[in-house]
């Protein structure tokens, strides 16, 4: 093989590698992840033949003229034209209607409630004043630089924790004392800002009991790398034995099953 033919060879294969290597499967924890991996796995499913077949010509015209000392331009081809044009927007197509379907999903964009029902999240003074949206609620307050969870069935509070129970839809009402702020939970595709002023929703249901680390996403000062806390998700019943237990207090939460 040639010397010139063995780094465009190599990088067929990194990339290849590369690309298989992403299509692992990893067990979702949560509505939200999910659905957010179902629509990467969709892309990429269509991304990879595409990306090898770009490759697979790179490399083909690379070898074949690359020591060609008299190029000819390509002759006009209106049928190839067509036919490249169309599969793009066939592509582009398929690209933005998966992306659609997930983006109005209720538990990835949940505040689309308050806007089809005309209610403004301006409009409301306080945790009091939200809507009631059936799901286990829970109410939380970010400023620099923590987090503060609040129940209101129970009227507990806990700090830099924040409590849900597992299999149940759950309503995480988000506000600001201060600046902007983002709760974002990776492994739970979780993410949304918290404005001084007006009330956010996220909106998820965790199968699986355990602890998952939360930051802020969005800076917010000299303590922004320091706001972390934690999403500990119990079984339900654990859940309101520890609201029970712990009503009218400022307490941690309970260690998952």
């Amino acid at each position: 093989m040639g010397s010139r033919r063995r780094p465009i060879v190599a990088l067929v294969a990194a990339a290849f590698a590369s690309l298989v290597a992403l299509t692992g499967t990893v067990v979702a924890q949560s509505e939200n992840r999910e659905l957010i991996d179902g629509l990467e796995y969709q892309l990429l499913y269509v991304a990879l033949p595409l990306t090898l077949f770009v490759l697979v010509i790179l490399v083909y015209a690379a070898i074949k003229f690359h020591d060609n000392d008299d190029p000819e331009p390509t002759t006009e081809d209106p049928s190839l034209e067509i036919t490249w044009t169309v599969a793009t927007a066939i592509i582009l197509l398929f690209v933005g209607l998966s992306g659609y379907s997930v983006l109005v999903n209720p538990y990835v964009s949940p505040s689309q409630a308050l806007e089809s029902d005309n209610r403004s999240q301006e409009g409301f003074e306080s945790f009091g004043d939200l809507p009631d949206t059936g799901d286990e609620e829970v109410h939380v307050t970010g400023y620099q630089w923590e987090w503060q969870a609040d129940y209101p069935g129970a009227n507990v509070t806990t700090e830099n924790e924040i409590v849900i129970p597992a299999d149940e839809n759950i309503t995480l009402w988000l506000t600001s004392d201060d600046v902007i702020h983002s709760l974002f939970v990776s492994e739970l595709g979780i993410k949304q800002d918290a404005f001084p002023g007006r009330y956010t929703r996220a909106r998820t249901i965790v199968s699986e009991p355990g602890r998952y680390n939360a930051v802020c996403a969005e800076f917010c000062g000299a303590g922004h790398s320091r706001m972390k806390t934690d999403v500990v998700v119990v079984e339900s019943e654990t859940y309101d034995q520890w609201l029970e237990a712990n009503e009218g207090n400022v307490t941690e939460a309970p260690e998952p099953n």
